[in-house]
């Protein structure tokens, strides 16, 4: 099965991308991270964060339709989400690929949830190293938020 992209998120495909973003988010940090956290983590928080962040997204999928989606900025790999029926046809490693150059050069990171096993083998699978537990502060609509996360990171 191929899937077009990696491509710029298009304005008309921001509530798509959401509802790709929250699906997968849920899917992956449901059971791992604080429920007051998951309260703040609605539909319309993950569509104000996209169309906010617009320039920075890449997504792979026709388009009105993505089935995966990479957030860079500058030095920070921030968000990679790849939907069900796009997994084990190699969208992943092209999303990592397409985030690590538009990535700046030298020492990058990213932050993974505590308990996110299998992102945690992916990104190892990639090169990235995890560093072990430290306390970001993560957007919400209500501020910031505390959490600690595993923090990789990876010599670019």
């Amino acid at each position: 099965m191929e899937f077009e992209g990696p491509r710029p998120l298009e304005a008309s495909e921001i509530r798509a991308a959401a509802q790709l973003w929250y699906d997968g988010w849920y899917e992956a940090h449901l059971d791992i991270v604080p429920a007051s956290l998951t309260a703040l983590r609605t539909l319309d928080s993950f569509h104000d964060r996209l169309a906010g962040a617009r320039a920075q997204v890449s997504v792979m999928g026709s388009v009105g339709a993505p089935v995966a989606l990479c957030q860079v900025n500058r030095d920070e790999l921030k968000q990679l989400f790849v939907a069900p029926e796009a997994r084990a046809h190699g969208v992943a490693a092209k999303m990592i690929a397409d985030a690590e150059a538009r990535l700046d050069r030298g020492l990058v990171w990213l932050a993974c949830s505590v308990g996110n096993d299998r992102a945690a083998r992916f990104y190892e699978k990639h090169g990235w190293r995890n560093r072990g537990v430290v306390e970001i502060q993560v957007d919400t609509s209500e501020g910031p938020y505390d959490l600690g996360v595993w923090r990789f990171d990876k010599l670019l």
